[in-house]
């Protein structure tokens, strides 16, 4: 076996009550990573074999990837079904990639395990039909490694790494701290400095770019920066929904949560201006407050998931509600996910949970 496989023999995780419990023991070392998820109930996760992961070509060939919402239980837990529930509509509508547990997901918000589960059970349920990328990213190097190797050998295609954020550090061990994650498998650089207050500038994407495991970068500065890279052969994707036809090799999307055929058409059917500007309040309305404030209120009024919120989030105010079901119906409904009819929730219709 090459030092640069990975093969995972045998997982299990345990889906009770549609939550996500396991025990996660990872043994590794330079040649065999084993991972193995136990509890009562199990179902077992087929292991996965390969040299070189997945084919980085076919993931640079995605144009739209959604970036997926983590529903919840009333008790706060994840409720998987409403999740592939989720899943299967943005597949039905032609969206090429899922990423799962970022910004959008609420990674952030989850333990690890239940970070690597829902990963795993994303490449179990859907890695046939889709391709998966994995939030795998951290603030902390040797978490970093630690969390991609696990989504590797759970089945992930490849990983989203932002750059590590509050703990900033300098452009050498920007550099460093990447290429020490490069190792492990194909990774796509995120870059967005009003999260981690820190930019990754193209000097330092130029050298990574040179990595045999470098996909691409997404990128959240203004399209000028999305060109610049475009121009010089390196792949990007995307974060600016007003934006996301021009330049960029693709869309990893937030509103496609809600209207993945719209976003699919403005993705592959090229230059479509009309179509753009008739989502631009839509695009706005999910940036009134951080991500995913309004997406979350969106799904819940579409009736698609559950009303829950893990804090720090709340739903948008009442006004708010009531703007998102206008521009539904200026835009069609059969244009959304779902089959219910929008409505305005009340206050009281929401679950916030503080713990879970």
């Amino acid at each position: 076996m090459l030092d640069s496989e990975i093969d995972v023999f045998q997982g299990i995780y345990k889906e009770k009550e549609w939550g996500l419990w396991a025990s996660l023991c990872l043994s590794v070392s330079s040649q065999l990573i084993r991972v193995y998820y136990g509890g009562r109930d199990e179902h077992w996760v087929l292991g996965h074999t390969c040299a070189a992961l997945k084919s980085i070509d076919d993931i640079r060939s995605l144009r739209l990837m959604t970036a997926v919402k983590t529903p919840y239980l009333p008790n706060g837990q994840i409720d998987l079904e409403s999740y592939d529930n989720l899943v299967n509509m943005q597949i039905a509508n032609g969206v090429e990639g899922i990423l799962v547990a970022g910004t959008t997901g609420e990674g952030h918000l989850m333990s690890l395990n239940d970070k690597v589960m829902l990963i795993a059970h994303t490449v179990t349920s859907f890695g046939d039909k889709v391709k998966v990328i994995g939030n795998t990213g951290s603030n902390s190097t040797s978490l970093a490694i630690s969390l991609t190797e696990q989504g590797f050998a759970v089945g992930m295609d490849a990983s989203l790494q932002i750059n590590p954020y509050y703990g900033k550090t300098s452009m050498e061990g920007l550099v460093a701290h990447y290429k020490s994650v490069l190792s492990v498998g194909p990774i796509i650089l995120y870059n967005n400095p009003s999260r981690t207050a820190q930019d990754i500038p193209p000097s330092v994407v130029e050298i990574l770019a040179q990595n045999p495991n470098f996909v691409g970068i997404k990128e959240c500065i203004a399209n000028e920066r999305v060109k610049k890279y475009a121009s010089q052969g390196i792949f990007v994707w995307t974060a600016n929904q007003k934006e996301s036809h021009e330049g960029a090799i693709g869309d990893v999307s937030l509103a496609s949560n809600l209207i993945p055929s719209l976003m699919v058409k403005l993705m592959n059917e090229g230059m479509n201006p009309s179509l753009n500007s008739k989502l631009i309040p839509l695009f706005d309305w999910l940036s009134l407050e951080v991500i995913p404030i309004g997406l979350n209120t969106a799904l819940a009024q579409l009736g698609v998931i559950k009303p829950v919120f893990r804090l720090p989030y709340v739903p948008l105010s009442r006004e708010r509600r009531v703007e998102f079901v206008k521009l539904v119906k200026q835009i069609g409904r059969d244009h959304f996910v779902g089959e219910k009819d929008v409505e305005v929730l009340d206050d009281e219709d929401f679950i916030i949970v503080g713990r879970y």
